[in-house]
């Protein structure tokens, strides 16, 4: 035991050497962690302020149909790819900044890192875009588009409850490294020291982490993303409910399946969620490892209408709404390109521009 505590120390000062950007070592092509070596958390860095530039109705005299181009896009989508486009806003931010990184194809980007290997709507961003370059040819971020998809994916799924202004102006960037992903991606069996940590590092507080957790109600997962969790721990506060761990260890026998992460409403962004959590029906450590502290338990718990006992049920949805769109909108300002030379606007959103 001891020799494994020296080797963690040496592993949390190298770490701690490290930028930001490269902070921790976790991600989800790596077995789950050793409960008794966990992983050591990030060094503390500096908030990220947001982009000055940045403004909603960024492109009423530069190219006025370019939400609308998105949101037609978006409507034609299936459920799943509007899941997976709340998604692609979420792992785009998260690397690089919203940039566009995510989007760029070729040998060891982001696009071919395991925990980006499952993202959907790259059609529907690349429809978008193709769109957008005939009406307005070099007016348009890939970034942009990204960001207005995540808000009408919201929009659709939750019944036109979640809507919100998307602050625009980003430009697209040029770097896109595999690596860069397990540094900087939440992995689904972190503790909540790890996820809260992480979202720290991005400039997201703890309820900003509680908040953006909802969008686990959409969207399915492979069962090797929660194979640490089957069968359930004995005796652990956090273990996945029973009669859930065993329809999953049958479902899973067969092989790596896709699963709905929301068992009761699939294809809803909504407060069902929170419901889940605090009766153990989720996939992930990271969701369930919410209910293992006073506060994020205590957002929780109001997310799921049970608090106030009189209104809570009424006024949890309406409160949760507005909350997931003023985080998308904080999470819209991490790491923004604002201009040459570290970012452009792409002709397409899988390549950079030529030189």
């Amino acid at each position: 035991m001891m020799a494994k505590l020296a080797v963690l120390a040496v592993l949390a000062s190298l770490l701690s050497s490290v930028s930001c950007e490269f902070s921790i070592y976790a991600g989800y092509g790596y077995p789950p962690p050793n409960p008794s070596q966990p992983y050591p958390l990030p060094p503390a860095c500096p908030p990220l302020s947001p982009a000055p530039s940045l403004k909603v109705g960024y492109y009423a005299d530069k190219c006025p149909c370019a939400e609308d181009v998105v949101r037609d896009a978006v409507r034609n989508a299936t459920a799943g790819e509007k899941a997976g486009l709340v998604r692609l806003f979420f792992h785009d931010c998260f690397v690089q900044g919203c940039d566009a990184s995510v989007l760029l194809s070729g040998p060891q980007t982001e696009r071919t890192a395991f925990p980006n290997l499952s993202l959907r709507g790259f059609e529907v961003i690349d429809a978008a875009k193709a769109a957008l370059e005939k009406a307005c040819p070099g007016v348009v971020s890939c970034a942009d588009i990204v960001a207005f998809a995540g808000r009408d994916a919201s929009y659709s799924l939750s019944d036109g409850q979640i809507n919100y202004g998307v602050p625009a102006g980003r430009y697209d960037g040029n770097v896109s490294r595999d690596i860069d992903t397990f540094f900087n991606l939440p992995p689904p069996f972190g503790d909540l020291n790890l996820t809260t940590a992480m979202f720290a590092a991005k400039g997201l507080n703890e309820n900003d982490m509680v908040v953006l957790s909802g969008a686990h109600s959409i969207g399915r997962s492979s069962c090797n993303s929660f194979s640490d969790r089957l069968p359930p721990a004995a005796n652990s506060s956090t273990a996945m409910e029973p009669i859930l761990a065993a329809d999953l260890t049958n479902t899973c026998s067969a092989g790596s399946v896709n699963v709905p992460q929301d068992f009761r409403t699939a294809d809803t962004l909504d407060i069902q969620y929170y419901k889940n959590v605090l009766s153990r029906d989720v996939l992930f450590n990271s969701d369930a490892s919410l209910t293992t502290s006073l506060l994020t338990n205590g957002w929780v718990d109001f997310y799921a209408g049970n608090r106030p006992s009189f209104l809570g049920k009424y006024l949890a949805p309406f409160v949760w709404h507005n909350d997931f769109g003023e985080a998308m909108v904080k999470m819209g300002n991490i790491g923004v390109k604002t201009g040459p030379p570290e970012g452009e606007i792409r002709s397409k959103c899988w390549s950079v521009n030529n030189p």
